[in-house]
C-alpha cells in the first residue's frame, strides 16, 4: 500500500470488515507502527518518520482522532470536553474557553448548549462536540473512524458536508473510515481497501 494525504482535502477509506481501514487509521494516528515500510509526516524535504518520533507528542501536536463511541467526558459538560485537550497543553482556562467556544459554534453548537452534559445532547449534537474538541487542538490531520455510523440519515449528511468544509476553511486533512456509500460520495478522494491492499 502507498498513498499520500494532504491537508485541505476530504478522504474516505472504504472496504468490507477486515480489510485494513482501521489498522491504517491506526498506524496514520500513531497508535501501531507498520510490520514493514513506513509512515511518515511533512513535505518531501522534512519528511518524518512517525516510528521515530514520541507518540504522545505526534498524537497530541499533529492528529486528532473522532473515535467511533466519540469518547466525550461524561461528567464534563460540552464546553468542558472540547476545553480538555487545550488545557492539557496548558492554554490557559480562559483562553482555552474561548477557542472552545469559538469551535463549538463553529459546528453549529449554541450557546444554551455549552453547559450540558453528552447525556443530555443528541448523538448529532454529541458528534458534533467531539468534532469541536478535535479542531480545538489544532492539527494538521482530522481521523474519524464511522463518524456517522450512528446517526440518522439528515444528522450523516449534516456530519459530512461540515467536515469536508473543515477540511477547506481550517486547511486540514480529513481521513474518515465508513461503510456508508453517502459518506464516499462526498469525499475529495476514496480510498478502497482489499485485503490491506488499495484497489481501484
Amino acid at each position: 500500500m502507498s498513498c499520500t494525504f494532504e491537508r485541505g482535502k476530504f478522504y474516505a477509506v472504504v472496504g468490507k470488515s477486515g480489510s485494513g481501514k482501521t489498522t491504517m487509521l491506526s498506524m496514520l494516528a500513531g497508535l501501531d507502527n507498520p510490520t514493514s515500510g513506513s509512515v511518515s509526516i511533512g513535505s518531501e524535504a522534512e519528511n518524518k518518520s512517525v516510528r521515530k518520533m514520541d507518540k504522545d507528542k505526534y498524537r497530541l501536536n499533529h492528529i486528532s482522532v473522532i473515535y467511533q463511541g466519540l469518547n466525550l467526558f461524561p461528567l464534563l459538560t460540552a464546553i468542558e470536553n472540547v476545553m480538555f485537550p487545550l488545557e492539557y497543553k496548558r492554554t490557559g482556562k480562559t483562553k482555552a474557553r474561548e477557542i472552545a467556544a469559538s469551535k463549538l459554534k463553529s459546528v453549529g453548537i449554541d450557546e444554551s448548549m455549552f453547559r450540558r452534559l453528552p447525556s443530555m445532547l443528541s448523538g448529532g449534537e454529541q458528534q458534533r462536540v467531539a468534532i469541536a474538541r478535535a479542531l480545538a487542538n489544532k492539527t494538521e490531520f482530522l481521523l474519524a473512524d464511522e463518524p456517522t455510523g450512528n446517526l440518522d440519515t439528515e444528522n450523516s449528511a449534516n456530519i459530512v458536508l461540515l467536515l469536508k468544509e473543515l477540511a477547506k476553511s481550517e486547511n486540514i486533512c480529513v481521513v474518515v473510515v465508513t461503510h456508508d456509500p453517502a459518506v464516499a460520495s462526498e469525499a475529495d478522494e476514496v480510498l478502497n481497501l482489499s485485503d490491506g491492499l488499495i484497489v481501484t
